[in-house]
């Protein structure tokens, strides 16, 4: 059976662009990747990132909904601890509603973003410090169901549109706290392998190991790859050389626009930066078509993943969706 791929958009905002022609550029990929036979197409949540635009993946999902037909959209994922479950319940069925059967709900434990920004999220230093995501996603699950107790602040309150269910459920991680949660309660697991220090073996064979049934009768464990696909191992490289630059940035605290490859190519790289790239280099899946299938299968079998999730955070938009292109067309992927 071919291997499930989906896609990871991070809407990346290049040097000398703007946030327009980057959400230009992001439906352009979602229109690609709804016809090359993707499974689901995901949006992170991040803030304080002058790189990344997607802030709000509830927004840009109403908005790629309307350009796509066929292929999942969710969030991947939602930082919990940034909202009131009531606020996600309800935006997420709203969705829901107006995509029926399309749309997935993925939940992260961790801001996306550093702790000033994080309080500024919510506003309160008792917030920014309270371990409470499972009474978070106890109160997300119990909207959906009707699941609190006689008696409770909230058994009355309706996450509307009451109608339609909540999306299913994905928790987020990188590492086994998150794997082992959703095992627990029988819900999907997606292992943040593209920028993880944590090697996926351990969480991804975790999660399938202890996984119980629940909403799910088996596991279902997504692997998301940092992948640059393109039809020489030079161009495959030239454009992953962005990214290595970004993280370099990031890393040092001094995060910005993402560079061109040019730039990337020509930056003279300190010893630090040097550690920090040599780290990010070792995740990134590069190359032809052929090589990146090899790759990708042997990563999998390893994982046990049961769908690989393609990140490919590029300057370029034309060479973005030629990689998906090249990749949908390695594994045989059913065009629509």
């Amino acid at each position: 059976m071919t291997l499930p791929l989906s896609a990871l958009d991070l809407v990346p905002l290049p040097e000398g662009g703007t946030s327009a022609l980057a959400l230009r550029a992001s439906a352009d990929l979602a229109r690609a990747v709804d016809r090359l036979g993707y499974t689901r197409l995901w949006y992170a949540e991040h803030h304080n990132m002058p790189g990344i635009a997607t802030t709000s993946p509830e927004i840009i999902l109403a908005h790629i909904g309307h350009v796509t037909s066929r292929i999942r959209l969710g969030a991947g994922g939602v930082m919990l601890p940034n909202h009131a479950p009531l606020k996600v319940a309800e935006s997420y069925r709203l969705l829901e509603a107006m995509y029926p059967g399309r749309i997935d709900l993925g939940l992260g434990r961790a801001p996306g973003t550093d702790s000033v920004t994080a309080l500024a999220l919510r506003r309160s230093r008792q917030a920014l410090v309270a371990d409470d995501f499972l009474q978070q996603l106890g109160e997300l699950m119990a909207f959906d169901d009707d699941g609190f107790p006689a008696g409770h602040p909230f058994a009355h309150v309706l996450a509307m549109p009451n109608d339609v269910r909540l999306p299913p459920l994905f928790l987020l991680g990188s590492s086994d706290y998150s794997a082992k949660l959703a095992a627990k309660l029988g819900v999907g697991f997606a292992f943040a392998g593209h920028f993880s220090q944590e090697p996926p073996e351990g969480p991804m064979l975790a999660y399938r190991r202890e996984f119980r049934p629940g909403p799910l009768d088996k596991p279902h464990a997504i692997l998301a790859l940092s992948v640059f696909c393109a039809d020489t191992d030079t161009d495959a490289n030239r454009m992953a050389s962005s990214m290595l630059l970004t993280f370099a940035q990031l890393r040092a605290g001094k995060p910005g626009r993402m560079p061109s490859p040019e730039k990337a190519l020509a930056h003279v790289f300190t010893p630090s930066e040097n550690a920090a790239v040599e780290f990010y280099r070792g995740l990134q899946v590069i190359g032809t078509k052929e090589r990146v299938r090899r790759r990708i299968e042997e990563i999998a079998t390893r994982t046990g993943a049961d769908e690989i999730m393609v990140a490919t955070h590029a300057y370029d938009p034309a060479a973005r969706v030629r990689s998906f292109e090249l990749i949908a067309d390695a594994f045989g992927l059913p065009t629509a």
